[in-house]
């Protein structure tokens, strides 16, 4: 991870000016497991702006963020993701040789094979991080995500945020 000093100045200027909020989410978003992994389902969620091909890429002109989601087909090639991530706050290159760095997929795809995890999600979801003005997504685009989880009987979470 990069020290504030080695940031560039754009990004410097960016985070000294940062709107930064805190928000209280009740109920607390964490649960135990109701029993083992090895027996859950599992879905994976990112906030590394990745859309499937064909997909519509995240708005980067709206200047809160874009709230909206993207479903990921569970059968996804996780290479064929296109990231349309708008924060210059990061290295981009790590991702773009490798979507599993912020989408494991195919390393969850390798723990059901192994029996560590139950099964995979038919399903799974991207966010765009660097979203400034989150009020719209914690108050509906997370709970509608959290709900459609929530019906496909997802009983564990892996968030990869970026």
């Amino acid at each position: 991870m990069a020290g504030y000093d080695e940031m560039s100045l754009h990004v410097r200027l960016f985070m000294n000016n940062y709107p930064f909020a805190r928000y209280r989410i009740d109920p607390t978003p964490c649960a135990r497991l109701r029993r083992p992994l090895a027996d859950s389902r599992v879905a994976l969620v990112t906030t590394a702006g990745f859309c499937a091909p064909g997909q519509q890429p995240f708005d980067q002109r709206i200047k809160l963020g874009d709230t909206s989601f993207r479903e990921i087909p569970g059968d996804v090639e996780t290479a064929s993701l296109i990231e349309s991530h708008r924060s210059q706050a990061f290295d981009h290159r790590g991702v773009a040789a490798d979507r599993n760095l912020a989408f494991p997929l195919d390393r969850f795809r390798e723990l059901q094979a192994r029996r560590v995890i139950g099964s995979l999600n038919h399903r799974h979801f991207s966010f765009m991080g660097s979203i400034v003005g989150p009020r719209k997504l914690i108050d509906v685009t997370a709970p509608t995500v959290a709900r459609m989880l929530r019906e496909d009987g997802v009983e564990a979470v892996f968030l990869t945020p970026l």
